[in-house]
């Protein structure tokens, strides 16, 4: 699978891209299953079907994961060939390793494992084609045909522990907004000796309006927002962190508990900057500058007098703020482009309850619950169409995976516990 350049919006690999559905298609088909590849409005294209359960079995579980990928990136980044696996350090490297190819690979010998086994639920698979694009073609399969993903249990496998060997559900998902900011100061720039020490930069302004998100310790500030929320999980230590996000040793992190300002809490990244490019700079006071930010915002967030907000209301809450915090009269746009929910699971539902004790016995050890920052938009989706299913989120990566980075990886290991995990749940899930 990872030899296939699956990027959905990439024309240019399309052929590639098809290829890689036609394969996870036949796959399904030989272990047993029926399988279909239906193309979504935005031209992406899902595989889709089912095992039959055993007749006296009326459970159903529904196994989601997806085949395309983010764009390799530029190739000297990277230390191996990223669309071959590439064994190293008792790890497997590539493309799409970890996100999500070694999740088909984790249901496909799921379903080889259990094929013989009695009283089996009914066990529905989507490997979804354009997740790395919002998955706007899934969304509206949902909507058109509901009875295709319709499961009392969900798995949504796009996630994975803190570290290899610590099993972790995913109880918590972030969600998230992007959002353009535009600032402007004047009609065009103009020349920085005759002007420069008056002339309102531009730059400057957008700087300090970024900057007040952060107060002096680096923490999230938007004003009407709560961003005091605490994680009542398990502990992301802080020389865990560091070594997962290769911190630089002088570097300091807020005051607190790093799982709260993760899980818990909003969060904006300043993830594109635009102005003049350094190469093309020129003695002339910027008249414009653009910003891309990503907004992150937990389930249950809280406006500051305590009441729920959904993201897209925290994502106006703070262009409000930049906006109130734009000095010397800039004049400051914006515009949000994209928002997906949050999500949180019953975390004392009977599927998570089995999936935990599945998990447990797989590992060998008791499985904790984590959050993730990320977020997968069609969980959320699948949660407003059905209501009364419980959704778990898991799988096989882990916080050194290098997702959507050169060096992405996946430990082989955790592949096996989690198919061994899943067969569990498959074998055990039935009427009492």
């Amino acid at each position: 699978m990872v030899a296939f350049e699956s990027v959905h919006v990439d024309a240019s690999v399309r052929e590639q891209y098809e290829a890689s559905a036609e394969w996870v298609k036949n796959a399904f088909l030989e272990v047993g299953a029926t399988a279909e590849i239906i193309e979504g409005v935005d031209k992406s294209l899902a595989v889709l079907g089912e095992v039959a359960g055993d007749p006296n079995n009326d459970r159903t579980v529904l196994l989601y994961a997806h085949h395309d990928i983010v764009p390799l990136g530029p190739r000297e980044e990277w230390d191996n060939e990223p669309l071959e696996v590439t064994e190293r350090d008792g790890r497997w490297w590539g493309r799409g390793t970890a996100d999500c190819k070694g999740h088909i690979a984790m249901h496909l010998e799921v379903l080889r494992l259990i094929k013989d086994e009695p009283n089996l639920p009914t066990i529905k698979f989507v490997i979804e084609g354009s997740e790395e694009n919002g998955g706007l073609g899934l969304k509206q399969l949902l909507e058109d045909r509901p009875e295709l993903f319709e499961a009392e249990a969900i798995f949504v496998v796009d996630t994975g522990n803190t570290e290899p060997g610590v099993p972790s559900i995913v109880t918590l998902q972030r969600g998230s907004a992007q959002i353009r900011v535009h600032c402007e100061t004047m009609e065009a720039p103009v020349h920085s000796g005759k002007f420069g020490g008056a002339a309102v930069d531009a730059v400057a302004a957008l700087i300090r309006a970024l900057d007040s998100v952060r107060d002096d310790e680096g923490r999230c500030v938007i004003d009407g927002v709560d961003c005091t929320g605490v994680w009542d999980g398990e502990e992301y230590p802080e020389d865990k962190f560091r070594a997962d996000t290769g911190m630089l040793e002088a570097t300091e992190l807020p005051e607190g508990d790093i799982a709260s300002f993760i899980w818990a809490r909003p969060a904006v990244s300043i993830t594109g900057f635009s102005s003049t490019p350094v190469e093309d700079a020129i003695n002339a006071v910027p008249a414009t500058a653009q910003a891309h930010l990503n907004l992150r915002v937990p389930p249950r967030q809280r406006n500051s007098e305590g009441k729920r907000i959904t993201t897209a209301k925290t994502a106006k809450l703070l262009f409000k703020h930049l906006q109130d915090h734009t000095p010397w009269g800039a004049q400051l746009d914006a515009e949000i482009l994209a928002i997906n929910r949050s999500y949180a699971a019953d975390e004392d539902g009977e599927i998570l309850n089995l999936l935990r004790e599945c998990m447990s016995d797989a590992y060998g050890m008791d499985a904790s619950e984590i959050g993730t920052g990320g977020s997968i938009p069609l969980t959320v989706e699948l949660h407003g169409a059905f209501p009364d299913s419980e959704i778990a989120l898991f799988g096989a990566a882990d916080l050194t995976s290098a997702i959507h980075s050169p060096q992405e990886s996946v430990d082989p290991t955790e592949i096996e516990h989690m198919v061994q995990t899943e067969a569990l749940f498959l074998t055990r899930f039935r009427r009492s």
